[in-house]
């Protein structure tokens, strides 16, 4: 559909241009404007760049324009192009079977390599466990299905097609239409993921994957991967894990509640909840003056997720079990009087989990 600028009480049509036309190329612009906001194609599902024109493969000499990684330990391959589409589902197929057999370590390896090149000295593997919620010293693998994102400024019907065929197969391609608008000096850029449709989505999701685990139910492992929509008052997150959900409830009592770190070590019954250090301290200083402590990540230990209370500095725990629920009903029990504090599972929750998948 047109793009449309409202003036006053009339509506003016924005030109509809080709990214040729606005003389941006696929590599230097378009991929490494997406490559800088990937939420803008993966809506609904967080998503990280792995790595840029991967192709660490014997015997091949094509690259994957982006290669990605979900909050589910799913690999994403992503195929831009800037303007005709075709046959790039073909093309992102081989792709994904290629990288099917991607071990964690080699993910972790292909991250190294691209924030080298992107001048980052992050670390990889600790940008990869936190993205995913996994402490260090638990395994961590990648899940073995493989999604596809193909994203162009025009899809024909033979491949819209076959990418609909394909999804009913058990497949998850998702297309998402990129249409740029020139208006004045800026360039705006209409993007729509068409296949599946946004209100669809969510169902067929849910149908492909209740299918998945009648199909794998003989071979799976009873693991509870349930993620939980919170929301308080006004304020609302998606798709938390167990331990951010305890975390973000605590996070609400400590800050905006007025409820005491000792109160909550009571309602929780677990005296070893928090790392702390008098002073009002930052991360570095809150670990140094805690020298016992050999594996920071089983704390929510970055600055912005300290606490503060009477002259000390706390850092909460992230090691939390079975008992993770029951605790955020106790902890909600205790706060005092102000906006609802509710909680419930996510409908992309499951209940099973192949085993070399992680949480």
């Amino acid at each position: 559909m047109p793009l449309f600028e409202m003036s006053g009480d009339s509506l003016t049509q924005i030109t509809g241009r080709t990214f040729t036309d606005l003389g941006m190329t696929e590599r230097n612009n378009l991929q490494r404007a997406i490559r800088a906001s990937i939420e803008a194609i993966t809506p609904g599902i967080r998503t990280m760049v792995l790595a840029e024109e991967f192709g660490d493969w014997v015997g091949a000499n094509r690259r994957i324009d982006l290669l990605c990684l979900d909050e589910d330990a799913n690999l994403v391959v992503v195929e831009l192009k800037r303007e005709g589409a075709a046959h790039m589902e073909l093309q992102a197929l081989r792709y994904a079977a290629m990288i099917s057999t991607m071990r964690f370590d080699q993910a972790v390896d292909a991250h190294r390599q691209y924030l080298r090149a992107i001048g980052s000295e992050g670390d990889a593997e600790k940008i990869i466990r936190d993205f995913l919620d996994v402490d260090e010293d638990e395994q961590a693998a990648l899940s073995p299905k493989v999604r596809i994102v193909l994203a162009a400024s025009d899809f024909h019907s033979e491949l819209t097609t076959a990418v609909l065929w394909l999804n009913d197969q058990g497949l998850d391609i998702r297309c998402v239409q990129l249409s740029p608008h020139d208006l004045g000096n800026r360039v705006l850029v209409d993007i729509q993921q068409v296949i599946p449709l946004p209100e669809a989505a969510d169902y067929q999701i849910a149908v492909r994957e209740k299918s998945q685990e009648q199909v794998a139910a003989a071979k799976t492992t009873k693991r509870d991967l349930t993620r939980y929509n919170l929301l308080i008052g006004e304020k609302a997150f998606t798709r938390l894990a167990k331990r951010r959900l305890i975390y973000e409830v605590v996070s609400e009592l400590v800050r905006n509640r007025n409820v005491s770190v000792d109160q909550i070590k009571e309602a929780t019954s677990w005296p070893a909840m928090f790392l702390e250090a008098n002073g009002h301290l930052d991360s570095g200083a809150l670990l140094a003056a805690n020298p016992s402590v050999t594996n920071p990540r089983r704390y929510f230990i970055s600055d912005g997720e300290l606490f503060f209370e009477n002259n000390k500095t706390y850092a909460m725990s992230n090691q939390w079990g079975n008992g993770t629920i029951e605790a955020v009903n106790e902890l909600i029990a205790l706060a005092p009087v102000g906006p609802a504090i509710e909680f419930q599972p996510t409908n992309r929750s499951s209940t099973s989990l192949a085993d070399n998948e992680v949480e």
